[in-house]
C-alpha cells in the first residue's frame, strides 16, 4: 500500500517553525541552548505529544522522540537532523531533516500504520557549532567521540558552558548518552550546494561524506618599509601566503573529477600597514577530498608548498594541523533504500558524496546510516537567502518516509 506524505502540512510545519528566532531578512536565528532553541523544541513535542510519542532527553541534551512499533522490543529506526542554526542562518539546513520526519510520524498517524520496529525522531543538540564549538559535538558525544565531561565543559564566547546552557534552557537531561541504540538512521537534508539544482536532478543519494583536514598557518618573515627596500631583498609574508593560496587553487583546478578542494578561509596582517612589507601573516587552509589516499596525497602536496613558499619568499613556515575527518562510507544497505524510494517515486537523482559534515557523520561509526538531499536556491545555505521549493521539499520527505517504512518493517 503506497503511503503518501501531505506536503502542505509539512510546509506549513516549516513556516511555523521559522517564526521562532526570525531575523530581519527572512531567516532563522536558533543558537544552540538558547531560549530560541528550547521553543523550537518544545513546538516540536507539542505536535509530538499529540501523536502519543514519548520522549527522552540525554545529558548532552540530544532529543529522541519515540513512536512504539508491533515490537518494542526491537531497535528502533530513527529520522532527524537539527533545529539550531547559524547566527544568522537559513530555515531549512537541519530543519528541514526534523519537520520531515515529524510528517512520517503524522503520516503513519493518520493510517493507523504501526511499523514491526519503533521508530525514533532525534534533534541533535549544537550540529552548527556557532555556540559551542566544534560542530556536531552531542552527535559525536553520542558516538563516543567526545566525553561526557568535555562537552559539557565547553563555552561559549561569554563563557557559558555547555552544561550551565543546558539546565538554563531546560534540556538537562538524565538519559545516558549512547541510547537508545538504533538500529538505523536516515538524515533528509538540503543539499548546501548548486549540483541539484544545476542538474535539474530532485534527490541526492548520498553515499557519505568527503574527508576534510583543517590546517593553521603562520608565515613569519620581516617588515620593512615599502619605499627603500628592494623587491629583491624583502622577506614578504604576504607574498609568500599569496603564492601559496595560488599554487593550492591551481592544483585543485586541475583536478577534472572536481574532488580535490581547497580553501583559504581566514587571512589576517598581523600589525598591517599601507606602506609596511607584511612581516607576519596567519592563515587557515581547509582540504578535502572524497577519497582517503586522496586526501593524503593533497595534505602532502600542500606540505611540500609550505617548504617550496618559505625558501623561495625568505620565510619562516610553521604549520598545525588543528583537525581531521576522515572520509565517511555510509551503509549501502541504507543508501539502497534511499535510492529505492527515488527510483519508486519516478524522481530524477544522483548518488553524491556530501561536501559538508552533518551529524550522520558520527552517527554512522555506531549504526547503519544513509542521507537524503534535496536541492537549495543557487546552492546557498548558513544564510538568510537559503530556500528550498515546497515541492522539492515534500519529495525528499517522501523518499525518506519510503525508505524508513522498508527499514522499519523488518521483523529481525
Amino acid at each position: 500500500m503506497a503511503v503518501s506524505i501531505d506536503g502542505q502540512r509539512l510546509w506549513d510545519s516549516l513556516i511555523a517553525m521559522a517564526e521562532i528566532g526570525p531575523t530581519e531578512n527572512g531567516g532563522s536565528c536558533r543558537l544552540a541552548l538558547t531560549p530560541e532553541d528550547a521553543a523550537g523544541r518544545r513546538l516540536l513535542l507539542d505536535w509530538c505529544e499529540a501523536l502519543g510519542c514519548t520522549w527522552q532527553v540525554d545529558r548532552v541534551g540530544n532529543l529522541f522522540i519515540r513512536r512504539a512499533g508491533k515490537r518494542d522490543d526491537l531497535a528502533p529506526v530513527a529520522m532527524g537532523s537539527h533545529l539550531d542554526t547559524q547566527p544568522k542562518g537559513g530555515r531549512f539546513d537541519g530543519i528541514l531533516g526534523v519537520l520531515a520526519g515529524l510528517e512520517v510520524l503524522r503520516t503513519l498517524a493518520d493510517r493507523d500504520i504501526v511499523t514491526e520496529r519503533p521508530l525514533v525522531l532525534v534533534v541533535w543538540t549544537n550540529e552548527e557549532g556557532s555556540r559551542f564549538a566544534p560542530a556536531m559535538v552531542a552527535s559525536g558525544t553520542y558516538a563516543g567521540a567526545f566525553s561526557v565531561e568535555s562537552t559539557l565543559a565547553r563555552e561559549d564566547r561569554d563563557g557559558v558552558t555547555f552544561g550551565e546552557a543546558l539546565q538554563a534552557c531546560g534540556y538537562a537531561g538524565e538519559s545516558p548518552v549512547g541510547e537508545p541504540r538504533l538500529d538505523s538512521f536516515f538524515e533528509l537534508h538540503i543539499e548546501q550546494g548548486p549540483v541539484l539544482e544545476e542538474e535539474g536532478e530532485t534527490i541526492g543519494v548520498v553515499t557519505g561524506v568527503q574527508g576534510m583536514r583543517w590546517f593553521d598557518v603562520t608565515l613569519a618573515g620581516q617588515s620593512a618599509h615599502a619605499g627603500p627596500t628592494p623587491m629583491r631583498y624583502r622577506r614578504d609574508a604576504l607574498a609568500a601566503a599569496a603564492r601559496l593560496i595560488d599554487r593550492l587553487q591551481a592544483h585543485a583546478l586541475a583536478d577534472e573529477s572536481g574532488d580535490t578542494k581547497v580553501t583559504c578561509g581566514c587571512l589576517e596582517i598581523v600589525s598591517a600597514s599601507r606602506n609596511v612589507v607584511p612581516g607576519d601573516v596567519k592563515l587557515t587552509i581547509d582540504l578535502r577530498h572524497v577519497v582517503e589516499n586522496e586526501l593524503d596525497a593533497l595534505q602532502a602536496y600542500f606540505e611540500g608548498l609550505l617548504s617550496e613558499v618559505g625558501e623561495t619568499c625568505g620565510v619562516t613556515v610553521t604549520q598545525e594541523r588543528i583537525w581531521a575527518s576522515p572520509v565517511v562510507e555510509f551503509a549501502p544497505e541504507c543508501v539502497a533504500a534511499v535510492e529505492r524510494g527515488a527510483r519508486e517515486q519516478g524522481l530524477k537523482y544522483r548518488r553524491m558524496m556530501s561536501g559538508a559534515g552533518h551529524d550522520a557523520v558520527y552517527v554512522s561509526r555506531v549504526a547503519p546510516t544513509a542521507m537524503i538531499f534535496v536541492p537549495c536556491r543557487d546552492g546557498i545555505s548558513h544564510n538568510e537567502a537559503e530556500y528550498a521549493t515546497p515541492e522539492d521539499c515534500a519529495a525528499g520527505t517522501q523518499v525518506l518516509c519510503d525508505a524508513i517504512l522498508e527499514r522499519a518493517n523488518r521483523a529481525s
